[in-house]
């Protein structure tokens, strides 16, 4: 993932998520998720950075321990996309779903449902 501040994204998330920061090789800091897969943040200048939406399905219990760091942090959140409802959470598709900010001008999202709802 792109950041104006590689070791800033990188913490921010991992504290969000109760994640580790893994590795640490040329410009990118990695931080580890549960199926093996790592996000790599890497510094760029800022005015290089195009906003991204990036989601992230979570379980119930990752969710409740998220939102309450957003909460405890802060963090400007809201229950849609286009940031309509500020504090707010949605449950949308039988579930639950928030948005915010990261330091470099992401959309994530977090949400405890895939898109649809599950599927037999």
């Amino acid at each position: 993932m792109l950041a104006r501040d590689n070791r800033e994204s990188a913490q921010f998330f991992a504290d969000l998520l109760g994640l580790e920061i893994t590795a640490e090789w040329g410009p990118f800091i990695a931080v580890g998720l549960s199926n093996g897969v790592t996000l790599d943040f890497a510094t760029i200048p800022a005015d290089h950075i195009a906003m991204q939406h990036y989601a992230f399905l979570v379980s119930e219990e990752e969710f409740d321990a998220a939102y309450a760091r957003i909460s405890e942090c802060g963090i400007e959140h809201y229950a849609d996309p286009h940031r309509q409802q500020p504090g707010a959470i949605n449950h949308n598709d039988g579930g639950r779903g928030v948005y915010f900010m990261d330091p470099a001008g992401h959309a994530m999202e977090l949400i405890t449902v895939p898109y649809g709802g599950w599927t037999s």
